[in-house]
This record gives C-alpha cells, structure tokens and sequence, in this order.
C-alpha cells in the first residue's frame, strides 16, 4: 500500500510540473532547431543567402551541439568549416536577460577551435549571429 501511494504521488508531482517545464523550455532557446538559412556579407556589404543545412541542439543538461553542411563539394575550408562541413560541441552558458550564449568548444572538426570560448547573439525565433559583427554572418533556426 505504502509502494502505491508513493508511485501515485510520483506520478501526479511528474503530471503537475511537466506543463510548468515544457513551458520554460518554450521560452528558452533549450531545444533542437533546424536552419533555415544562413547568411554572409558579401563584397558589396549587403547579406547574402549561402544554401546550407543543419541544426543546433541546445540540451538542458548544459551543452551545445552544432552540426552544418554547404552542399558544394567543393566548398572551401573556412574558421569554422572542413570540406564544407561544420560540427562542434561542448558545454554552453545561455544569459537570456542579455540574450547571450556562450560555448567552451570541447570537440570540433576544425581543431584551431577547440578549447576556444565562442560568444553569440540570439534573437527571437532562433536568429543567431556573432557577438563580432565584423564576422559578418546571421543563421536563422526553426524548432524542430
């Protein structure tokens, strides 16, 4: 009797703040998004759209996962890039009252980031761009 009063309580406490939870994480940028589209600046110093794909996973654990793809094979590396390709992740820090995020990359296909502290902007509905606007790039995301 006792095993089921505590299973019952268990189960109501989960079934009272899973709603209270699911809506935090609404409000947050903690989630998987798919990109919709990136952009760079270009010589003529307006944006330009750049056909990639990809998805950011923010976890409520702490950590940040980046994965992006130019479909060009014969896309060239850049600061972030591998044969046209993006990955890195390690554990984030999400300041939403300045709408910040940074990440301590603990893993990366371009080894030059690794152990590097990379600072980022966030806008509503995912708009990520660098806290440097001379990097001159905006990645636009979607949830999942």
């Amino acid at each position: 009797m006792k095993t089921e009063l505590q299973f019952a309580m268990f189960a109501l406490a989960l079934a009272v703040s899973g709603p209270a939870l699911a809506q935090d994480n609404k409000a947050s940028i903690v989630g998987a998004w798919r990109m919709t589209s990136l952009q760079f600046t270009n010589s003529e110093g307006s944006l330009a759209e750049v056909p990639y794909s990809g998805q950011v996973i923010f976890s409520q654990s702490g950590s940040l996962s980046v994965q992006a793809m130019d479909p060009d094979p014969a896309a060239k590396p850049t600061t972030y890039t591998a044969n046209g390709y993006e990955a890195y992740y390690g554990p984030v820090e999400i300041d939403e009252a300045k709408n910040t995020f940074t990440i301590t990359v603990e893993s990366s296909l371009v080894r030059d980031l690794i152990g590097q502290k990379l600072v980022r902007k966030f806008q509503d509905q995912l708009v990520i761009l660098p806290a440097d606007p001379s990097e001159g790039w905006r990645v636009t995301y979607e949830r999942f």
